[in-house]
């Protein structure tokens, strides 16, 4: 079999359920896709805040709702927070040199 790869120039992990070879990085779609789809979460999460008030149909019934139970403003400013540091960490560990690469 002339088409088996050396075992030296592939990487585990997990035990093995994660297999590459040595010097691949990551593709640059991935590199673009994960901080497009945090941007998205963020906005969302700031947009609908307070639930749909704006709905044609159900709009009345959030903001009764809103009323009674009050606001999480607060709570939603801290998952948005904590939206923003996973993406300076995931932004960080996309565009540094990983550690096993030569």
């Amino acid at each position: 079999m002339a088409t088996e790869t050396p075992k030296s120039e592939l990487h585990e992990y997990a035990g093995g359920w994660i297999t590459e070879r040595k010097g691949t990085g990551i593709p640059g779609f991935l590199k673009l896709a994960y901080p497009v789809i945090g941007l998205a979460v963020l906005v969302y999460i700031v947009i609908f805040m307070n639930g749909e008030i704006n709905h044609s149909t159900r709009g009345s019934l959030v903001r009764q709702l809103n009323a009674t139970t009050g606001a999480a403003n607060g709570f939603m400013y801290m998952v948005g927070a904590m939206v923003v540091i996973y993406l300076i960490i995931l932004l960080a560990f996309l565009f540094k040199k990983s550690s096993h690469e030569e």
